[in-house]
């Protein structure tokens, strides 16, 4: 092959990578996506457990609608407080607010006083303890709450409802939430961050989102207990189940409290945290 049919060989080749150049750089411009820069920098904002409790697929979905003003600076109940702060701030200087406005993120009140009594909190409806719950027979198996439901009576406790208390809630829980104590799941509430996987990894359905409020002491009322047996069932397997006997129905003065399935429920909404459900109850299953 000659000089001359390289140089020519090699220009067809720059010609074309070129051309190719062009072609591609005309494309980058023409199909870009827009890159939301509010977008970008609230999600730096968030803690990135993408756990979903805010009720958005994770923490890019929380941010997009945040940044576009469907959901409001405070829905991450993983972040808290500190995490709202700095979301708003991103927003104020969004919005072209003056630099020398200061950010809201300390006004003397502790963590424990800036957190929001929207947000919710996991709770444990049963106080069958080790001393107060029967067993049905002795498990023999893996200490797992879900495998252990596939025994025979889904488990070995004697009350159908009851705390396994095996721990997969514990294995769930990403925060160091929830621990067993004396046979039964206990939540911490200041710990727990509403994403509700133990909810999803209780085989029995008995852990149930509260108010944060509601899971503080003197706050509103709680029921402790999930079974829907007949007050007599619950008695003979468990010494501190809800009978469904009414009485706290009938002692509520705002109707928070009704009876259905054999198993008080509250509404949050209109318990005031009087205490006269609690001091009705025979069995002191409401607390």
């Amino acid at each position: 092959m000659d000089v001359q049919s390289i140089i020519i060989a090699a220009a067809i080749v720059g010609a074309v990578g070129l051309f190719a150049g062009l072609l591609l750089g005309i494309a980058s411009e023409k199909f870009k996506v827009k890159v939301n820069e509010t977008e970008v920098k609230v999600r730096e904002c968030l803690p990135g457990n993408n756990c979903g409790a805010c009720g958005f697929p994770g923490c890019d979905g929380l941010a997009a609608a945040i940044a576009k003003g469907e959901a409001a600076p405070g829905s991450c109940p993983v972040g808290g407080a500190p995490v709202e702060a700095k979301i708003k701030s991103v927003l104020d200087e969004a919005a072209g607010a003056s630099e020398d406005k200061p950010a809201d993120t300390n006004d003397g009140s502790s963590e424990e006083e800036k957190k929001p009594a929207q947000v919710k909190v996991a709770h444990v409806r049963c106080r069958g303890t080790c001393d107060k719950a029967k067993d049905a027979y002795e498990y023999v198996g893996p200490a797992d709450c879900r495998i252990a439901s596939n025994s025979p009576g889904g488990g070995p406790k004697a009350c159908a409802n009851g705390c396994l208390g095996m721990g997969s809630c514990v294995k769930a829980c990403q925060f160091g939430a929830i621990k067993i104590v004396n046979g039964v799941a206990v939540i911490d509430r200041d710990k727990c961050k509403s994403c509700t996987k133990c909810v999803a990894a209780c085989p029995r359905g008995i852990i149930e989102m509260v108010p944060y409020d509601a899971a503080g002491e003197g706050a509103t009322a709680l029921v402790e207990c999930s079974s829907r047996d007949f007050g007599k069932d619950v008695k003979a397997v468990c010494a501190v189940g809800c009978i469904g006997c009414g009485m706290c129905a009938r002692s509520c003065p705002t109707g928070a409290i009704t009876v259905e399935n054999n198993i008080a429920h509250v509404d949050y909404e209109k318990c005031v945290g009087c205490g006269a459900c609690k001091a009705k109850c025979p069995v002191k299953v409401i607390v």
